[in-house]
């Protein structure tokens, strides 16, 4: 919500106005000086957004207070030339309204599109957090990263490594909505527990690995890569079961962590709709994002969200290090899931993570059943997420 400077106006008013942090609305205006504002010009409240109403016979402000439940100084201070006491039926007032925290999921398979479209709608609702590509899928799509938070503690989430487990994109879209919602809101019961983690941690949100492989499964082929995903997929126009890349390579068999060993374990020589761990270690351009990105930024946690089982894996070859058990067990009881030390398979990202960095590494396998899972998986995922989202930025301390 953009409003404009008047006289006298301060960040502290506003911050006090609307319930939202000052550092929040700093940080969500960084090219305004927040000792020196200059009248007329805009600053931006996150959280919020201003839609219009029409006013109608025996509407005041106490009426439209009470019915909105808006406060009636918020209702004056983005209405200052309307006389509230005054209010000329068929005029036109801004009413101030705090976005909600609902999931984003609108009850349809999510793609490429939606998640392009959550990104911006929050960037417009949330300014304080950034928006950065860290590279391409083969098609060109852009891999985003999202980036929350001031802390030296840095914790990557990513989803999607695998097309057919889309769903994991709006868990984690909505998880970081929700955070956001809590984060600007001084009146929510959370507020001030998650409002800690901001100044200690900075959260990096991957949402889609695997852009191209998702919209192939949810939209299906293009005109262009029809025919090669076509061959890739034994001449069956079900995509249901493709996890790979849309060069028919699974991304999360892609890493420098016993690649070869992978390899020879699934006997997968060609591209696949799955377990093709490609030609050579990193040789596509999601996973090489994936991994310069880690080797940039030196992550404290990473957790992967995949489908299914109802249970994560947080060990590989002995090298996790001794805080990642603590964090098991935290997260087992935290969401109920199975915590597994260690499986048979290697080439992850988690398992290269591990290797590579010694840090804590984890992969949910979120919901039970058969991949792509159905919508309504939704909310029981989600609350079993929840409070490991929350535990991973808050830390052991």
């Amino acid at each position: 919500m953009d409003i404009i400077v008047k006289e006298r106006d301060t960040f502290s008013l506003y911050s006090q106005l609307f319930s939202v942090p000052l550092d929040l609305i700093v940080d969500s205006n960084p090219d305004a000086d927040p000792n020196v504002l200059m009248i007329g010009q805009a600053v931006k409240i996150p959280g919020y957004t201003i839609w219009q109403y029409t006013i109608q016979q025996g509407d005041t402000f106490w009426t439209i207070h009470n019915r909105f439940s808006i406060p009636i100084q918020r209702l004056r201070f983005v209405n200052p030339l309307i006389p509230p006491q005054s209010l000329r039926i068929g005029s036109i007032i801004r009413i101030p309204a705090r976005l909600d925290n609902q999931p984003l999921i609108r009850a349809k398979e999510y793609g490429f599109n939606e998640l392009e479209r959550d990104i911006d709608q929050i960037k417009s609702a949330y300014p304080f957090i950034t928006a950065t590509e860290i590279g391409s899928s083969v098609e060109g799509r852009p891999i985003y990263m999202l980036k929350l938070g001031e802390g030296s503690r840095r914790v990557q989430w990513n989803a999607s490594f695998h097309a057919n487990e889309w769903i994991t994109t709006p868990i984690l879209m909505s998880l970081l909505n929700e955070h956001l919602w809590h984060l600007t809101n001084t009146e929510s019961n959370s507020h001030k527990e998650r409002f800690k983690t901001y100044s200690e941690c900075s959260l990096y949100v991957i949402a889609m690995v695997n852009p191209d492989g998702v919209n192939l499964v949810v939209e299906g082929p293009t005109e262009e890569n029809r025919e090669s995903v076509v061959a890739i997929n034994n001449g069956s126009d079900d995509f249901s079961g493709w996890k790979a890349n849309i060069n028919g390579v699974d991304l999360n068999d892609q890493f420098p962590a016993g690649w070869e060993l992978e390899k020879e374990r699934t006997k997968v020589t060609s591209p696949s709709s799955r377990d093709f761990s490609g030609n050579a270690p990193l040789d596509q351009p999601e996973s090489q994002a994936m991994a310069e990105l880690a080797n940039q930024i030196p992550f404290d946690m990473m957790i992967a969200l995949h489908t299914q089982g109802a249970e994560f894996y947080w060990g590989y070859e002995g090298l996790e290090p001794a805080i990642s058990q603590l964090y098991a067990s935290l997260f087992s009881e935290l969401s109920g899931y199975r915590s597994v030390r260690y499986v048979d398979s290697h080439a992850g990202y988690k398992d290269w993570f591990i290797l590579e960095f010694r840090k804590p590494g984890f992969t949910f396998e979120l919901g039970k059943g058969v991949n792509p899972l159905p919508l309504n998986q939704f909310s029981e995922i989600y609350d079993a997420m929840n409070p490991v989202f929350i535990q991973s930025i808050k830390g052991i301390t």
